[in-house]
């Protein structure tokens, strides 16, 4: 028996030098499961019979029964590369659009992506999503083209056909590289002759790249020759998949240290030259503790145990850390290697490294663990928003407390789906990406976590936003009518609403870095007497202080901002959250002595304050739109786009690509429930769609009223409840 895994990788652990922190990111079905079977198989942690076939990392039943990857997995291997050994860890994530929150918050942890392309689909829309979300965390992509075997064997291509089929995707990848990333994009191309393209069959276990050819003497030639001479199978002997990526992945992909240089000044927003700052920029295993949750698994034995990536210092066993965002502190009780399925306990880890810890309760994924008390990383934005919600509750009373438990544990496992559990109604909300997304996590419930539950149909969740500037401020008083706040609001402009929606104009309430922020907005458009105003970003909403010379305002100012966030979550109309809204606090009467002006009376005054505001701007619904791709046979043209119409859509486009067609349609989130059977049936179950893109528009007119009143039904809100308490 050679050396244990546990002990390599403690070996390693200590040299950032020799570790790469990596995940595979692709559409859905492009291969990327069964990819990482075969690396886990040249890391000698399966039999080489089960590798592509075991979907190793798939380990929720219900992943293996859909064979789809519904949660990112973690594993740590071993690979050596001229004599050097590389201490490799890797994350298999996602690739279906409903579960691509888990993609984000990969990315958090690592520096590479090794980004699959089926050789037969080409770029799809889920594989352009995930890239921007590799780029968006400052993350190298390498290219992996797989499926090479189905151009050989079913398309029959001819080599210089194949040539031409690999070309493309790659001068596709690289214009999205560039677009997607302007200040890296240029340095980050991938180049067949470097090999940070590889091609090859993830199923059939062979991968090529131009070096692994040169150093191996193999020629594609030799590839088309197997497959012809149904001698194919000795191919994953002479140029094993694992062994060629990994080598690319050594090679092309940075190493901690190397890649915070780059990333920190991204995703932290602390001040970079202090000790902290220095210890994360040059990765210091002697600097202080700070430690990224990127997700959550609950293990019966274990309890919670968070998983993430070390960004500083190194962590003990036993250690008293902070956590910044809940601002509580916590022991940490043992710490983990991660291996496949299977965990190692150890005591210490280094900077660097993808890592689980157990015993941090209160803490959610995006949390920043540390020693001692830092500023708290970027907080992980996912590209979509959750925009469909179930009403859920316990067939029997008895488990109520139970499913409430479960709930909780659900928003930590899927920091995606939103749970909200209103202890006054008994109702409990979850919300999530689509249909798919709320299905899963249903299921999860029953079998997982043995609740039974019923559901009510899904919900959509709209937004509310507002056409004009209010005409005159509106008074918002407080109960003892000592203290007066007077708020204007406004839309907010497109431009200052696509900074938020980037992540260029961090949410939040500005602490430090003012100047930066002020700099930021002015270049969005913002007048630089707002920009210097400007006390909360939140939601796409943000809080401007207009008052001048009130001598009290600092006391209050926290409160308004509450109240802000409050009223920005659940909105004049209908309690729906609202969206690009400018509230601007014009003036203030405040009761000379604090105890009248506390939050008992502050509180309700800017709430009413900001709610009639908006009631006088012409407020309006928004609905969720998505831009979907539907792929079909030319014969179905007609019936796609009847449907598309048929659910209040537009037709964007339509291209015909060989037999197939590809028509883009947009359409309302509202109109979209049973969409995928109703496409099955329109299309003899040969059509599907994608998601490409999700904003929220204008609900017409005539739906307006209709709409608040479902809402306001649903929610048990009196009929113009907001009116009467004006």
């Amino acid at each position: 028996m050679g050396e244990k895994t546990v002990d390599k990788v403690m070996r390693i652990a200590g040299d950032a030098e020799h570790i790469r922190n990596i995940a595979t990111c692709a559409h859905i079905d492009h291969g990327k499961t069964t990819f990482s079977d075969n690396l886990l198989w040249g890391a000698g942690m399966m039999s080489q019979d089960l590798a592509g076939k075991a979907c190793a990392l798939d380990f929720h039943e219900d992943e293996q029964a859909r064979g789809i990857t519904i949660d990112a997995a973690n594993v740590s291997m071993v690979h050596t590369v001229e004599g050097k050994e590389y201490l490799i860890n890797l994350i298999d994530t996602p690739g279906h659009v409903d579960f691509g929150g888990d993609v984000t918050r990969a990315m958090r942890a690592v520096d590479g992506a090794i980004v699959l392309c089926c050789a037969v689909e080409g770029i799809m829309p889920q594989t352009e999503t995930v890239l921007k979300q590799a780029l968006r965390e400052r993350v190298k992509p390498i290219l992996f083209i797989n499926k090479v075997d189905r151009l050989i064997k079913e398309v029959k291509l001819t080599p210089e056909a194949m040539q031409e089929r690999f070309m493309k995707i790659i001068n596709h990848v690289n214009k999205l590289i560039l677009d997607l990333s302007p200040d890296m994009g240029k340095q980050w191309q991938v180049n067949v002759l470097d090999g940070s393209v590889c091609f090859g069959s993830a199923f059939h276990n062979w991968a090529l790249s131009v070096p692994y050819m040169k150093k191996k003497s193999i020629s594609f030639k030799d590839i088309i020759d197997a497959y012809e001479n149904e001698n194919w199978k000795d191919l994953k002997q002479r140029a094993p998949l694992h062994e060629v990526i990994l080598d690319a992945v050594v090679k092309h992909h940075p190493n901690p240290r190397a890649a915070q240089t780059y990333r920190i000044p991204k995703i932290w927003h602390g001040d970079i030259e202090s000790p902290v700052g220095q210890s994360l920029i040059k990765a210091d295993p002697k600097g202080p503790a700070v430690f990224v949750i990127t997700k959550m698994t609950i293990d019966p034995q274990a309890g919670e145990i968070c998983a993430g990536r070390i960004f500083s210092g190194t962590m003990r066993r036993g250690d008293t850390v902070r956590l910044n965002k809940a601002k509580t502190d916590v022991r940490v009780q043992q710490l983990f290697i991660y291996n496949g399925a299977k965990r190692e306990i150890v005591d210490n880890i280094p900077v660097g490294n993808i890592i689980g810890v157990a015993g941090l309760k209160g803490a959610y994924p995006g949390e920043t663990v540390s020693v001692g008390e830092v500023d708290p990383f970027e907080a992980i934005t996912h590209i979509f928003e959750p925009v469909m919600t179930k009403a859920i509750e316990a067939k029997r009373p008895s488990d109520l407390p139970k499913l409430v438990e479960v709930l909780i544990q659900v928003s930590k496992e899927d920091p995606s789906i939103k749970v909200e559990i209103n202890q006054e109604t008994g109702e409990h909300l979850i919300s999530g990406m689509g249909e798919l997304h709320l299905e899963i996590i249903e299921n999860r419930i029953k079998s997982e976590k043995g609740v039974e539950i019923q559901s009510s149909p899904p919900i959509v969740v709209y937004r509310e936003a507002i056409m004009k500037k209010t005409p005159e401020a509106y008074e918002g008083k407080s109960p003892n009518k000592h203290n007066k706040f007077y708020f204007t609001v406004e839309p907010l402009s497109d431009e200052l609403k696509a900074g938020i929606k980037s992540g260029e104009l961090p949410e939040g309430r500005p602490k430090k870095n003012v100047q930066e922020l002020w700099k930021k907005l002015e270049e969005y458009g913002m007048d630089n007497k707002d920009s210097r105003k400007v006390r909360d970003i939140y939601k796409g909403n943000i809080l401007i202080d207009g008052t001048r010379g009130i001598v009290h305002i600092g006391e209050v100012i926290e409160m308004v901002c509450d109240m802000f966030e409050d009223v920005m979550i659940k909105g004049p109309l209908a309690k729906e959250p609202c969206i690009g809204v400018k509230v601007v606090l014009d003036d203030v009467k405040l009761h000379e002595d604090a105890i009248h002006r506390g939050p008992a009376q502050t509180y309700p005054a800017v709430r009413d304050g900001i709610r009639g505001a908006m009631m006088n701007s012409n407020p309006l619904m928004y609905e969720p739109v998505q831009v979907l791709q539907f792929e079909a046979p030319v014969d179905f043209m007609g019936e796609i786009s009847k449907l598309i119409s048929s659910k209040r859509g537009q037709l964007l486009d339509m291209q015909q690509e060989g037999t197939q067609i590809v028509v883009k349609g947009k359409l309302p989130v509202g109109e979209m429930f049973g969409l995928s059977s109703d496409l099955r049936s329109a299309t003899e179950g040969r059509g599907n769609f994608f998601v490409l893109d999700q904003t929220f528009e204008k609900l017409p007119e005539e739906l307006q009223g209709k709409i608040i009143t479902q809402i306001r039904n649903r929610k048990g809100l009196k009929g113009g409840e907001e009116e009467q308490s004006e």
